[in-house]
């Protein structure tokens, strides 16, 4: 175990937009290192998004980040011989984490000529509130409800 916790690297905000969260999405999206391949199928993205919605691409990005985040998950913990699924709140840094992994999972199994493409489709329907990284969110927090019983085992 760690003397200390490991320090987090600063991240520096993309050209475009001058967001650290958007250079975070580019981070996970990046294959093998190649980061300006991931930087144009994100922009390729968001220009499509705004094509097709008529909004501001980033806007709608953003609503979706914000549509598949978690508020809650459940933590396997083993009791006496079971192992119960017990509901915890999620971390603040860590909800993002899961939402973004989650767009870019989905959007990578989703039908579509491009990355690009795929990733804008799953984005516009983060931001309706469709899509599977919308119903993942949807089922973990079933899920949580489901197992409430079980909170005041709390880690």
């Amino acid at each position: 175990m760690r003397k200390a916790q490991a320090k987090k690297l600063p991240l520096a905000p993309d050209a475009r937009f001058n967001d650290k969260l958007v250079t975070r999405f580019v981070n996970n999206l990046m294959w093998q290192g190649k980061k300006s391949t991931s930087i144009t199928i994100f922009y390729d993205a968001v220009d499509k998004v705004s094509k097709i919605t008529g909004d501001n691409g980033y806007e709608v990005w953003r609503k979706a980040l914000q549509n598949v985040t978690p508020a809650v998950e459940v933590r396997s913990r083993r009791i006496g011989g079971a192992t119960f699924q017990i509901p915890t709140e999620v971390r603040a840094d860590r909800k993002i984490s899961l939402s973004m992994k989650w767009l870019i999972r989905y959007s990578r199994e989703r039908n579509g000529k491009t990355m690009a493409d795929k990733l804008a489709n799953e984005i516009i329907a983060a931001s309706k509130g469709e899509g599977a990284a919308f119903k993942k969110k949807e089922d973990t927090h079933r899920m949580a409800e489901a197992n409430k019983a079980f909170s005041h085992f709390k880690i």
